[in-house]
């Protein structure tokens, strides 16, 4: 009795620290946004909703400052897109050869040397876009500013490749074999297979795996503030200069700006419209994925 009377407290023990620990990363999030919300308040308190959201000029720290999140957000989306553009496609076709083609010895051998990318400091990524990949950019694209969004967006897509084809290429690896043999008696090629069959079976993980992506494009910050050139301008031309929600973040709070002002708090106004696309970009994914799997 006294043996099994220890292992219902030491059971117990188990539960208690395990609770403890979910509580306690809900408590960092909740705490996380009511921290970002309340400071963000003070901001909305001087600029009205309406010309923060509007307006089409971002310029705080000037003389005459301008609140318009606009330019900010399309510089965002501008880099974010060519990110996807590029990470997407390739990340799911290295998942598709790595799941269905590859032979194991090179699986074995691609996969982990493919996963170091994610393993370099984003700011090296930052100098290669601006040293490197802009340079011979301009040799095609003669116009092609020195900061622009479309070196950091390629070498962004570079960067996330990782994140997508690692995620799709495990969910492509759960499915079961028998489900594979099924449409290779049917008379399906390998390639049938993998675009007909293994997709659809794990799109929820695919789907997962591009809402990963897709969330580390828009939150990534010194590629973006080291080669895109810290501009905010409201543009959707990649071969001009711009500024991100995360890189306008990061310039400001390491510069001179005064705790407590107008212009500090701009860095929580920015930080809450980050968030809110996410939170947006994540609802989206789980719809499309629960809509996924009532229709396979």
């Amino acid at each position: 009795m006294k043996k099994k009377g220890w292992i219902k407290v030491k059971e117990r023990v188990i539960e208690g620290v395990l609770l403890l620990s979910a509580l306690s990363s809900i408590f960092i999030t909740l705490s996380i946004v009511f921290i970002l919300f309340y400071e963000a308040s003070g901001f909305f308190k001087d600029v009205p909703f309406i010309e923060f959201i509007s307006g089409t000029q971002w310029t705080p720290l000037f003389a005459q400052p301008k609140f318009g999140i606009l330019p900010l957000i399309s510089g965002t989306l501008l880099v974010t897109s060519i990110a996807i553009v590029v990470a997407l496609p390739v990340g799911l076709i290295v998942a598709i050869y790595l799941s269905e083609y590859a032979p194991h010895q090179i699986r074995e051998i691609a996969k982990p040397i493919l996963e170091l990318l994610a393993a370099v400091p984003t700011v090296v990524y930052g100098y290669f876009a601006l040293l490197f990949l802009t340079p011979l950019l301009q040799k095609f694209i003669p116009n092609l500013s020195g900061f622009n969004a479309l070196s950091p967006g390629i070498i962004m897509g570079i960067m996330i490749i990782p994140y997508v084809s690692s995620v799709s290429e495990d969910s492509m690896k759960a499915v079961p074999m028998h489900i594979r043999e099924g449409s290779y008696a049917m008379g399906a090629t390998k390639f049938q297979t993998a675009f007909r069959v293994i997709i659809p079976s794990a799109f929820s993980g695919i789907a997962a795996a591009f809402i990963i992506g897709i969330s580390r494009a828009i939150g990534e910050t010194m590629v973006v503030a080291i080669a895109a050139g810290m501009m905010p301008n409201l543009t959707f031309n990649p071969i001009e200069p711009i500024q991100t929600l995360t890189a306008y973040i990061v310039g400001v709070s390491l510069g001179d700006v005064p705790h407590g002002t107008i212009e500090y708090k701009t860095i929580f106004a920015a930080g809450v419209t980050l968030f809110i696309m996410t939170l947006f970009l994540n609802i989206i994914g789980f719809l499309f994925k629960r809509k996924i799997r009532e229709v396979y």
